[in-house]
């Protein structure tokens, strides 16, 4: 049965990622060079799928076109690396299984240094070799760019009559680059002549899946489905997702229902990931009816931030609430943020802490939201600052900027990948990580800059670091709190802690520390929101009480928020045994629920049980 025909009788199961299965298995440089250097390694993974339950396998071709393959000077292999990429797959799946040879997107989300006539000879060149080898269908992956796409398809189409797959990878939920719907994407590449169309790459199965919610089955032209294993998190030099195939059992059931007929995984997916899949949507015959949801534009996720004024010192004598208000992503809803501001400022917040782009999404400047809360409110801005986005100039320029507007309280963060935003192709900076950048602000408050040249004047600001506790060995995490405290961090601010038993660790693990910490809590809002934090953001970890508590609430908003809350309040009771300072994340700018909870956290000055300096603040 060709995979057309199949595709319209059942749902079928691809494979998972190469590059970084291959890369988890010690291997790096030109990954579709191994087709030639290191075949029974590839072959090898793509029996791994196949024994995972893959009915679906792609060669390893991603990037064997001349433009990419030019980086490691082997663009004269093209057809050898094409050609042996596919029969590789052949191989291993003999006749029992289709394999897909794979082209992936030239042109990143933010650039198009690429014209679209080198593209086209790039891509003449690849399929030519690919079909030489004669796959079951061609599949192009990883598209930002839909000029690109589409004109990828058309001249595919040109050539062959087999079955084309065409995959967009997303800027927002429901949108892609330059704010086209997803809808409309799509669209355009059935009408391009694709056979089946969906998305891959980029996001992790929530988004991914939140997309698909907005989309209204296509007529005769399956959707397809590819996520990441998860949002990435950046350690030691490496991109790291998060193993959770029992949550891609739960998403692969739910991506099932929004008709996607071919469900396999991206990046940081691995055979379990790919098995899981198989045990969900095995033997399902496609849907033929759903619900079309409207798309929330604002972001869904939480952000990795610390906050700090002259806090360290006010923390030692009294309760202290730091509360996190994200800026907004477009200028409507500015006043709304001020409104937030000022309102949690209101309610007892010593700052109001803003994120700098976190999670790699463009929002309006936190120096430029700052400003304005700092003179329309009597809120005091605390702001993070990444290394993502600027080299050691821009670094020094901006902090000079926030000394000479009075803003003084700093966050460090070494900052998101890009690849985690709407802008994965743009240039991750990373000059510094955020040891150095606190040791940058030290070096400034001493009137010099990092290059030892006086600045004429001393600057004052505190310097907060963030603290991820949720990791397998809190004592090393602990460690590089001791290397941030050496750089001359302030303080400490904590990702969001869901866990009493955690928060005891924590003190344990952290009361010999001269600085104090702030506690992260952030009130969960629905069921979804629960296992989107618990399964797909890098350093968030939810008990099985609590994602029960939140499953239970059901699709009940109000009911989920008033849960979300009563939760939020238990872990502030508990926190408060042991820290005196506790740091608030609002979740989708819903500061009502922030406000709610400084001021609950206010009506507990007393501190009945944490009596000593070393106990309130570690």
């Amino acid at each position: 049965m060709k995979l057309n025909e199949a595709l319209k009788k059942q749902v079928l199961v691809g494979d998972g990622a190469m590059g970084t299965l291959l890369h988890e298995r010690g291997y790096n440089g030109c990954f579709e060079a191994l087709n030639e250097t290191e075949p029974e390694a590839i072959k090898q993974i793509h029996q791994d799928y196949i024994d995972a339950g893959s009915d679906v396998i792609q060669s390893n071709t991603y990037a064997a076109n001349r433009l990419k393959l030019a980086k490691y000077e082997l663009q004269h292999e093209v057809w050898n690396l094409n050609v042996l990429g596919v029969e590789l797959a052949k191989a291993q799946a003999g006749s029992r299984k289709y394999v897909l040879a794979t082209l992936g997107g030239i042109r990143g989300v933010s650039s198009s240094a690429e014209s679209l006539e080198e593209i086209k000879e790039a891509i003449d060149e690849q399929s030519d070799a690919l079909l030489q080898a004669e796959p079951d269908g061609l599949l192009l992956e990883t598209y930002y760019d839909l000029e690109e796409a589409v004109q990828t398809v058309q001249q595919l189409r040109q050539k062959t009559d087999i079955p084309l797959i065409a995959q967009l990878s997303l800027g927002d939920i429901g949108v892609l680059k330059g704010g086209k719907t997803l809808e409309n994407g799509l669209k355009a590449l059935k009408e391009a002549g694709a056979d089946i169309v969906g998305v891959n790459c980029r996001m992790g199965p929530y988004h991914m899946l939140r997309s698909f919610e907005t989309l209204p089955l296509m007529e005769n032209v399956p959707y397809s489905a590819f996520p990441n294993a998860s949002l990435p998190d950046y350690e030691d030099g490496r991109f790291i997702y998060q193993s959770n195939p029992d949550y891609f059992y739960e998403r692969a059931q739910d991506l099932y229902e929004q008709g996607v007929n071919l469900i396999g995984g991206c990046c940081g997916t691995r055979p379990e990931h790919i098995k899981a899949i198989a045990e969900a949507v095995r033997h399902k015959v496609p849907v033929t009816s759903k619900q079309v949801v409207p798309v929330e534009v604002e972001s869904l996720l939480p952000t990795n931030t610390l906050e700090r004024p002259s806090l360290p010192e006010r923390v030692k004598e009294a309760r202290t609430v730091i509360v996190e208000l994200d800026p907004p992503k477009k200028p409507t809803s500015v006043q709304k943020f001020i409104e937030g501001a000022a309102a949690l400022h209101e309610a007892g917040a010593d700052a109001v802490t803003m994120a700098d782009n976190s999670l790699a999404t463009p929002r309006i400047d936190n120096l430029a939201m700052g400003s304005m809360i700092q003179a329309q409110t009597d809120a005091r801005p605390l702001l993070h600052i990444a290394c993502r986005d600027r080299n050691t100039i821009g670094l020094q320029s901006h902090l000079l900027g926030l000394h000479a507007l009075g803003m003084h309280d700093i966050l460090a963060v070494t900052g998101d990948p890009t690849k985690v935003g709407d802008f994965p192709g743009a240039t991750s900076v990373y000059d510094y990580a955020s040891f150095d950048l606190i040791a940058m602000i030290k070096e400034m408050n001493e009137g010099r800059s990092f290059s030892g040249k006086s600045l004429g004047e001393k600057t004052n600001f505190t310097v907060a670091g963030a603290f991820n506790p949720n990791v397998r060995s809190v004592e090393r995490a602990v460690a590089r709190l001791d290397k941030k405290i050496d750089a001359g961090v302030d303080y400490f601010m904590s990702q969001p802690i869901y866990s009493e038993e955690k928060l005891k660790e924590v003190y344990e693990a952290t009361k010999h520390l001269p600085v104090p910490i702030f506690i992260g809590i952030m009130p969960l809002v629905t069921p979804r929101n629960a296992e989107f934090l618990h399964n797909e953001v890098p350093g968030i970890k939810l008990t099985d009480e609590i994602r029960e508590r939140m499953a239970a609430c059901g699709e009940d908003r109000q009911k989920g928020e008033e849960e979300g809350l009563k939760l939020a309040k238990q872990l502030v009771d508990a926190a408060l045994e042991y820290f005196n300072g506790i740091y608030l994340i609002t979740p989708f700018l819903r500061y009502e629920m922030t406000a709610e909870l400084t001021r609950y956290i206010k009506s507990k000055q007393e501190t009945p049980k944490a009596s000593g300096k070393e106990q309130l603040s570690p």
